[in-house]
């Protein structure tokens, strides 16, 4: 019982520690994965970001802007953006950087982060909850130890050196 009260502590560190590394290697995750953009839904970057720039409300990595220095862009020659950053309610919207009032405004990158660290501090609470039923239940142990320890009924049965 102990042991497990151990190992969740050492997750709850870990988990924090998870928390302050995550806003580094998320912005040079999807720097990579914008990067790898080709505007098809058939290669998983591009159904990624689509994915999350529709879910999270969101356009470019910290506005719609970083749209222009991604290889899609350069390719394309046609001053857009992915339609995945129109907002829902746009019906015309083509992704026209000329309409930008079309465009979701905040970028993906601060919401990712957001998201992930909610998700985080749920692990980490379930950990500390898990880790206080296992403190509760030492404490119940030592209890009932010291209780038994008091009552003569459980006293040890010595008989020729031998435990009866």
């Amino acid at each position: 019982m102990g042991q497990c009260g151990i190992t969740s502590s050492k997750t709850v560190l870990v988990f924090l520690n998870l928390i302050f590394w995550v806003e580094d290697e998320v912005n040079h995750s999807i720097q990579k994965v914008y990067d790898e953009y080709n505007g098809t839904n058939t290669d998983a970057p591009s159904r990624a970001i689509d994915y999350v720039q529709r879910q999270l409300h969101c356009c470019g990595i910290t506005n719609y802007s970083d749209w222009k220095n991604t290889r899609w862009f350069k390719e394309s020659r046609n001053n857009s953006v992915p339609l995945s950053c129109c907002k829902p309610n746009m019906n015309n919207c083509t992704g026209s950087l000329s309409r930008p009032g079309d465009l979701y405004p905040e970028g993906c990158e601060a919401l990712v982060v957001k998201k992930l660290k909610e998700i985080m501090m749920y692990v980490i609470w379930a950990a500390l909850t898990f880790a206080a039923i296992q403190m509760l239940g030492m404490l119940c142990a030592c209890v009932v130890l010291c209780r038994r320890s008091r009552d003569p009924a459980y006293e040890l049965l010595i008989t020729g050196a031998t435990y009866a």
